[in-house]
């Protein structure tokens, strides 16, 4: 054990003289008027892959009928000679007619070779390898590159070539360091790997995972064509308070906050004359964190008049497809190892069918809440005894039927009593126009047929008091200024909410909620700044 300490102690130290060597080549640096961190911008013309995209088509155009040297029967010295002159033949009719280019990017390797030396730059779209002389960038620059660091971050200009082995690279003519990096990147072999540093350090893992980086690429574009494909149907993007006095829209305990300015508590919202809008914000839920679940979360919201929620599926369906499509490239998704099929129709299946096939209960013929918990003491589902016919129905759905549901499958016509927002089905006022869009398991969208009737809207909001008078967190509270609204008059509309985090997760084959997430909700670390997570 002493020995252990002593180790770790030496390696602490050997640390510290590495971030000491850091800082003192940067003193050195603003001593002798070369301060990167006074460099306000820099003219970037191409990312990594521009450059090797562009010297493709380049040698093809001017090389493409040169063909290769004939060295049948040539002895391994001769070989050399002549690859080596073709290749040097190749060099001068490129370099005659060069591409250009100016990149920036994080030194992530270097081997320096006494009057020459080689790096690699990452950027935005890749890695570069960039060759470094002294002939060619001078003797003051080339010095001050002997002595990077890797992390530093460099704009380098120069004109592309291939090397030897075959590697596009940049022959660099001008190096310009544009900030030091203080502090050390984890090892490259091993990279980042530990799991709460990638989170709490997102910036690292950016730098030093590319899978990572990749999931926040397809994150972003997954917005992007959201907003593409609603703009395609005429919709317009709102934007609504986050801080309400009345946290609605869904089942959940809301986080509590104080305005000063107004002397009022409020709540921050759990989700959120126009036709068609929607809205993709931050929400929140004071609630547990796993792997599918943070306390802030994205959300998108819509509304669409003269719809229902038939009139959501099909929107749902067809969105879902085109992000796969656009985002994946393909209707048929992997996730963990298991294909999942956008392509097809979704399934259709009402909530007392789904229990009827996966528990064998068949809920319609069940006369009343009585003989409802009686099943579900049979079945050793637990429940609260304020709980009524309906709840029991959802907690057996969820018990039996969840797991099952891998390809993409609409769940209907829930019972009213789990559904205060949503309209009575016509046909059996003790159901409502819901459905619930499940795929891989998890539930990925919540959709109604927006209740409309005030009257009916007063009674529901009226029943879900009782239910937080009786308990229950997460119970709906009267909104009044939401049943004004009704009474003026509001159009047949379907709504639906998405949650965007999952949606992410199921199209980058990501395993937890927190890999999709560039800033996961974490708890603080003791002798760490709580703001931040890094230590003081």
């Amino acid at each position: 054990m002493a020995n252990q300490n002593n180790n770790k102690g030496g390696q602490q130290q050997d640390v510290n003289q590495l971030l000491k060597v850091r800082r003192e080549k940067l003193q050195n640096l603003q001593e002798a008027g070369k301060d990167p961190f006074q460099i306000t911008k820099y003219n970037v013309t191409h990312h990594s892959s521009d450059v090797k995209e562009l010297y493709n088509a380049h040698e093809a155009e001017i090389l493409g009928d040169r063909k290769a040297p004939d060295v049948e029967g040539l002895d391994d010295a001769a070989k050399r000679e002549v690859i080596n002159n073709d290749y040097n033949e190749r060099r001068e009719i490129m370099d005659a007619k060069p591409i250009e280019v100016s990149i920036a990017g994080r030194m992530m390797f270097k081997r320096v070779m006494g009057k020459a030396s080689f790096c690699n730059i990452q950027d935005l779209k890749g890695n570069i390898q960039v060759y470094v002389a002294r002939d060619n960038v001078g003797e003051d620059s080339y010095a001050d590159f002997k002595k990077s660091d890797i992390g530093d971050i460099y704009g380098v200009k120069g004109f592309a070539f291939r090397t030897k082995t075959g590697e596009i690279s940049i022959h660099a003519e001008e190096i310009t360091l544009l900030s030091k990096s203080l502090q050390i990147l984890p090892e490259k072999f091993h990279g980042l790997t530990d799991t709460d540093t990638r989170y709490r350090q997102r910036y690292v893992d950016l730098i030093m995972n590319q899978e990572s980086k990749e999931v926040f690429i397809k994150r972003s574009q997954i917005l992007k064509e959201i907003r593409n494909f609603l703009a395609g149907r005429d919709f317009m993007e709102v934007e609504t308070p986050m801080l309400v006095s009345n946290a609605g829209g869904a089942a959940a305990r809301p986080f509590e906050t104080h305005y000063n300015a107004l002397n009022e508590d409020v709540k921050l919202r759990i989700s959120g004359g126009l036709e068609r809008v929607y809205e993709i914000g931050r929400v929140f839920r004071n609630e547990g964190v796993d792997t599918r679940h943070n306390p802030e979360f994205t959300l998108m919201e819509l509304y669409q008049a003269y719809t229902d929620y038939e009139g959501m599926m099909e929107l749902t369906e067809s969105m879902f497809r085109y992000l796969a499509e656009k985002v994946c490239g393909s209707t048929k998704i992997s996730y963990n190892g298991v294909e999942i099929d956008l392509g097809k129709p979704f399934a259709r299946m009402t909530m007392i069918d789904a229990i009827k096939k996966y528990a064998g209960v068949d809920f319609d013929q069940v006369p009343d809440d009585a003989a409802a918990k009686k099943l579900a003491d049979e079945h050793n589902i637990e429940y609260e005894e304020r709980h009524k016919k309906g709840d029991i129905v959802n907690l057996f759905f969820e018990e039996y039927c969840e797991k099952e549901l891998i390809q993409p499958t609409f769940i209907m016509d829930h019972p009213i009593e789990i559904s205060p927002l949503t309209k009575k089905k016509p046909s059996d006022p003790t159901k409502v126009e819901r459905f619930e869009l499940f795929c891989n398991t998890w539930e990925m969208c919540n959709a109604y047929s927006e209740l409309n009737d005030p009257i009916d809207q007063r009674e529901r909001f009226a029943a879900q008091d009782a239910n937080a008078a009786a308990g229950d967190d997460e119970a709906e509270h009267t909104d009044e200024d939401f049943l004004n609204a009704l009474e003026i008059g509001m159009p047949p509309t379907g709504g639906i909410g998405y949650g965007i985090d999952r949606l992410v997760m199921l199209l980058t084959d990501s395993q937890a909620i927190r890999d999709v997430l560039l800033f996961p909700t974490m708890k603080s670390l003791d002798g760490v700044n709580k703001k931040n997570d890094v230590n003081n």
